[in-house]
């Protein structure tokens, strides 16, 4: 009986409970979160594989080793396996053993993405560039 007694009390006391509760309709998260990234149009070009509009761009005076958002153009290059805007760029003198706001080269960046083709490419280059000082 005193169970009984107890169980029921307890009920009533939850459905008094859950009668009077409110539903709060209010957006209580107000808060905007905004990303930017400032990337020039240089770069942009390269990732999108624009190699024409790369060489207008590099004919009217972009820096081949400028950097945005931390990367270089041969970054961006080596990063989107774009070979021959990566060729483009070590013809104009872009610099290879750059390094990263996070202090990584062009061939990390194409060894962390899969560019395969931009990795044989830039170490083709570097063992090149590396020969050529050995004889000086």
């Amino acid at each position: 009986m005193k169970k009984t007694v107890i169980i029921t009390t307890m009920a009533l006391c939850f459905s008094i409970v859950a009668a009077n509760a409110k539903t709060i309709t209010e957006n209580t998260n107000n808060t905007n979160v905004e990303f930017v990234f400032k990337v020039n149009s240089f770069c942009v070009s390269i990732a999108k594989g624009d190699l024409e509009t790369v060489k207008k761009l590099i004919d009217r005076g972009a820096d081949v080793n400028e950097m945005s958002n931390g990367m270089t153009p041969i970054m961006y290059a080596a990063k989107f396996n774009r070979t021959e805007i990566l060729k483009l760029l070590i013809a104009k003198g872009a610099n290879i053993e750059a390094r990263s706001a996070k202090k990584m080269t062009a061939l990390k960046y194409a060894e962390l993405h899969g560019a395969k083709e931009a990795a044989a490419i830039l170490k083709e280059t570097i063992a090149a560039a590396k020969k050529a000082k050995k004889r000086k």
